[in-house]
């Protein structure tokens, strides 16, 4: 099968960004949880503590014997908690593993519970595949940032100052830093999902994707100046923020950060894509490759299935597939850190 060419694969983006956006506004409640024998299931065992065989002794008593309704300062510290699962969490996870069974014997297909898929649990984590592939990503990423600090300062030629000839260095740092963050975040939500570590993954999933577009628009169009940096980036930063701040501070809605995120993920990677394929840089290819590559975690988010053997999900293919697409993308930057060094030394000269 011949390769598409970069005016066919321009024309097809429209498309791709009608098809994800429609994707987003469809999102709805997920059925798992809507299912009376589900809630009936969750309810009992809140009275109760138990689901069928299983018991959980904290729906009642914390691990020390104490009672779940003592004060805040009577109550196990926040590091013991996190070993356990609450009562509300062990029966919700309980009853969907008996629903799901029950779904299974019946010849139903599973569905999800409370947005995600009845992921099975392991050593104690929410989503074990998940939780691997980030922190595999976050050392991808933190290797990548690193190589590309010594790169600029300590193997390509600095400027007399003392400054890399580079103009995007600061840039790349705090992308780097912003996407250790997030991925970091991303790993402790995968592992335990409660109100604030989705909050924190979300949150910092939001600022370097907005971060990531602003970089995108500065570098595509080779915006130098710094008054005209601040121009374009100020209402950015000014909008990230306030949306960050809305879903923290008055109302966590994941259908809003869902499409403000896919409106930012997609600008950049149209404006990546065109630049791409207009640019005359030698490492071109790579952008293309970054471009398909975040088309496909895109794909995966859209066709989304049950996970296979209860712990491989789209979501988790689409962190595997993030893995390669970081490591191609610090290679870019790297290559256009040489590139513009070369570049203006030449012209220094």
């Amino acid at each position: 099968m011949c390769a598409s060419s970069p005016m066919a694969i321009r024309r097809r983006l429209p498309v791709l960004l009608v098809a994800f956006l429609c994707f987003v506004a469809g999102i709805s409640a997920s059925d798992g949880d809507a299912d009376p024998i589900y809630i009936d299931c969750v309810e009992q065992c809140e009275k109760t503590g138990c689901v069928g065989d299983v018991c959980f002794q904290h729906c009642n008593l914390t691990s020390n014997g104490k009672s779940v309704s003592d004060p805040w300062y009577l109550q196990e510290p926040l590091y013991i908690k996190w070993k356990k699962w609450d009562c509300l969490s062990g029966c919700r996870y309980q009853c969907m593993l008996v629903r799901e069974e029950e779904r299974e014997t019946a010849g139903n297909t599973p569905v999800k519970y409370h947005g995600k898929w009845p992921l099975r649990r392991a050593f104690g984590i929410e989503e074990p595949v998940s939780v691997a592939l980030s922190a595999l990503n976050l050392a991808v990423q933190f290797h990548g940032w690193v190589s590309f600090f010594i790169l600029v300062n300590y193997k390509l030629p600095l400027r007399p100052n003392r400054q890399t000839f580079y103009e995007y260095t600061g840039l790349w740092h705090i992308y780097g830093t912003l996407s250790m963050n997030f991925l970091f975040w991303s790993a402790v939500y995968h592992s335990r999902d409660v109100e604030m570590t989705e909050k924190l993954d979300y949150s910092s999933a939001a600022a370097v994707i907005g971060f990531s577009l602003i970089v995108s628009i500065l570098r595509a169009f080779s915006i130098k100046s710094e008054a005209t940096r601040v121009m374009v980036a100020a209402p950015l930063i000014a909008f990230v923020t306030t949306h960050i701040l809305y879903l923290n501070c008055y109302q966590f809605d994941y259908d809003l950060n869902m499409k403000v995120c896919a409106m930012m993920g997609v600008a950049q990677v149209v404006i990546w894509g065109v630049w791409g394929g207009i640019s005359n840089h030698p490492s071109k290819w790579k952008i293309w490759v970054v471009t398909i590559g975040e088309g496909l975690i895109i794909l995966f988010q859209i066709y989304d299935f049950p996970p296979y053997k209860g712990f491989l999900d789209a979501h988790a293919i689409s962190h595997a597939i993030a893995i390669p697409v970081s490591y191609i993308w610090w290679s870019f930057i790297h290559d256009d850190s040489e590139y513009r060094t070369t570049t203006l030394m030449k012209k220094a000269k």
